[in-house]
Order: C-alpha cells, then structure tokens, then sequence
C-alpha cells in the first residue's frame, strides 16, 4: 500500500482520527491496498514525493441536566489536523500527523504531534512500521472517528484501550499513550488475496507508576473477509463503505496483553483485552440502498489491582491506571438511502451500547440519528439523539460508587477532510 496513500484517518477515544492523504503513484508490490486520492502530493524525482492533507471534525451537543433538567450547550471543535506523508524508496515511506488538543474554545488548543512514522513496505505479506502510530485493536480503534460509520462512536461507544485512555504522554503511570497510539511497531500483512489480514505488535504501553519493571505491552489482532475484500491503507479499518467496497463480511479478532500494565505503585494489575468485532455491508438488490451493521464485544480482564487502589485513584489521592475490567459490546445498524436529496444522500440508524464493569455499576445508552452522505467520508453531516446513563456515569470510572441517572442528549457534527 503506497502510503502517499494514508488518509490518516484513525484515532481513538476521547480524540478522534483523520483523515488521509494520497499520491497517484503506486508500486504494486508495495502492498494490496489501492491508492486513496486525495490532498495535494509534490513529486521531488521518479521516486520521492511528498503529499500533505487535512481534516476537521466540529459539532454542537445539548445535554439534558439530570438534577434539574435544564439543558447545556456546548460547541467543541473535535479535531483539526494536517496530514504529511512522503516517499524516499520504493519500500521506505514517513507519516508525520498533528492534531489540535486541547481544541476547546476556553483553552484555544495547541498543536501536538498525533503519529511519526517509518514505514518499510516490501510486500503484500510482510510490513513493517516503527515510530508512533496506532495500537493494534478492535475496528472502531483502528476506524478512528473520520472512517468510522457514526460521529459519536467513542463518546457513545465501549471502554477504552490503554493507549487510547489518554490525550497526552505521561511518565507518572497514567498513561500508555494517547489517542490510540503508543510508540512502539507493528509487522502487518495479508495472506490468501487478501483476505486474511494480521497486524501484531509491541509497545512502551504504560509508562511509570504499576510497570517499575517496564513490561512491554504486545498487541495483535487477526481478521477474515468472507465476501469482498476490504481495501484500506495498512491495518486499517472502515466502519462502513457506502456500498462502494462491493458486499462485506469481516470478522476480526483483537487481543493487547501487558505485565504490570495496571494499577498504581505498590498495587500491580496485570492487563489483558480481548475483542470481536464484525463488519456486514450488503447492497440491496435493483439499487435499493445499502444496509450496514457494525457489532463489537469486548472482554477486558486484570489480575491484581484491587478496588481500595481504584478509589485512591479516582478520588486524586494517588496516581494510578485504572483500566476497565469486564465485558461490553456495541451494536449498530444504518441504511443507506439510494436517492439523492440535492448534493448528498440521507443514512439513518440505530445503535445500542451496553457495559457490564467487573463490581461497578451497568451503563448503556441508546441511540437514532441520520448522516447525510455528501461525499463518503471526506464530507458528512450527522444529528443524532442519545439516552442512556452512559451519558453521566461515562467510561472512566468503574468503581463501586459510580452513579449516574439517564439523561438524554442531541449532537450535530460535521466532518470534512482532503
């Protein structure tokens, strides 16, 4: 995959992902993805190039109050990013992303380095890519917010990945990585056309605090196409194709693993993330339309790390990782209406996510919304309503006092990238 090509598009969590940028020059044997278009690319020689792109999320949120019932109204620029990929070889290729954090109106927002990375590119089979980049995961990781099919798919969506739990870099044992990213690398490939794909790799993962020993934290995560073949940059995924990837049937498999990966000093817990996630995309018969369903399961364990330290750390009184521990899922699914209404196409869709923490309390939340499709993923506008107290309890605290009521909540986003 030529990665002029790398709409950079993932990220994770709290953050969001973007978008990537392309080159119309492509070595076949540099890898099974085709080439994406898109950005501006300034070829140097016949072999070396460079491209650069960009990408913004922005949207409004009205949050019903649980106590008095009165509504809040925020408008958040989710991201703003700038998109440099190059070439220097046929097989030798760089990516270097920013993000804006934090983007909020109070606080303006800084400019942060979101991925560096050197890519050695051989063949369909074997890749390899060392630097920052994103930790091997479930799809919605790998998705990020720009390919994944829903705006709100993190706010809404299962616990977090270790490397996605955070927004910055922190050697004090808060953090192992941020916005789904970590440094460390990745071998990733595919066999059989395409069709069984693989990314594993190895990572600093949690930094200080619980790891004293400085395990490396390893992540792998293997997947099927039964139908069509997905065709992304890299191990990269996408939560929907508007039926222009042909009929998808993707199930995949992803597991991180990290000795003393949680806990606080003194308090280790040993972590290790299991999930499934499956992609079905059909295209109706006589252009009716497209029918989209993403699932998801996640089943997260620690030994160790024991509820007294998780108190300690929510409280603020000692510094520490409380990961989540236990089991979640998120359904969704969304029809793709064949008409187009003046430049775009409307999607409408359901979603429903339930959490089940290991002694906390239960959160779900439901969700309707619409997207309108204007063009795929580089340009897209979504409203939808959410309920749940998902919404109040949140996907950070997993003690035994978490509380929360349900309340409901409406977001409009916007999402353009080049």
């Amino acid at each position: 995959m030529n990665n002029a090509e790398t709409k950079i598009r993932r990220t994770a969590g709290t953050g969001t992902l973007a978008s990537l940028l392309s080159v119309g020059l492509l070595s076949a044997a540099a890898t099974y993805a085709p080439v994406s278009y898109g950005g501006a690319t300034f070829k140097i020689d016949d072999t070396k190039w460079i491209s650069i792109g960009a990408g913004i999320r922005s949207s409004f949120t009205a949050t019903e109050g649980a106590a008095d019932g009165k509504w809040s109204n925020d408008f958040n620029l989710d991201n703003a990013r700038i998109y440099i990929n190059g070439q220097i070889h046929k097989y030798v290729k760089l990516e270097f992303n920013t993000e804006c954090f934090p983007c909020t109106s109070s606080q303006g927002g800084d400019v942060m380095m979101l991925d560096a990375i050197a890519k050695f590119e051989i063949m369909p089979e074997f890749n390899l890519w060392v630097g920052r980049q994103l930790v091997a995961a479930e799809r919605r990781e790998l998705n990020g917010p720009f390919y994944s099919a829903i705006y709100n798919t993190f706010g809404g969506g299962t616990p977090f990945e270790p490397s996605d739990l955070n927004v910055r870099y922190f050697n004090d044992g808060t953090s192992a990585g941020a916005i789904g990213r970590d440094d460390g690398a990745n071998i990733w490939g595919a066999f059989f056309e395409g069709r069984l794909q693989y990314v594993a790799g190895f990572f600093r993962g949690l930094r200080g605090g619980a790891n004293k020993d400085d395990n490396i934290l390893y992540a792998q995560r293997v997947s099927y196409n039964f139908l069509d073949v997905e065709k992304n940059p890299g191990y990269y995924t996408s939560g929907t194709y508007y039926g222009k990837g042909g009929d998808i049937f993707t199930v995949g498999v992803a597991n991180q693993y990290q000795e003393d990966g949680a806990g606080i000093a003194g308090d280790a817990g040993t972590f290790r993330g299991t999930s499934v996630d499956v992609l079905y995309e059909q295209n109706l018969p006589e252009n009716m339309g497209v029918i989209t369903f993403n699932g998801e399961y996640k089943n997260y364990g620690i030994t160790g790390f024991d509820m007294t330290s998780r108190q300690l750390v929510q409280s603020g009184a000692v510094k520490g990782f409380p990961l989540f521990e236990g089991n979640a899922f998120d359904l969704s699914l969304m029809y793709l209406m064949p008409q187009k209404v003046w430049i775009g196409q409307f999607q409408p869709y359901i979603r429903y996510t339930d959490t089940m923490p290991v002694n906390s309390t239960n959160r779900n939340l439901y969700e309707a919304g619409v997207n309108y499709i204007i063009d795929g993923h580089n340009a897209r506008v979504s409203l939808m309503y959410m309920y749940g107290d998902l919404l109040t309890k949140g996907n950070f605290n997993f003690t035994d006092t978490a509380k929360g009521d349900s309340v409901s909540q409406i977001m409009l986003g916007v999402q353009l990238q080049i």
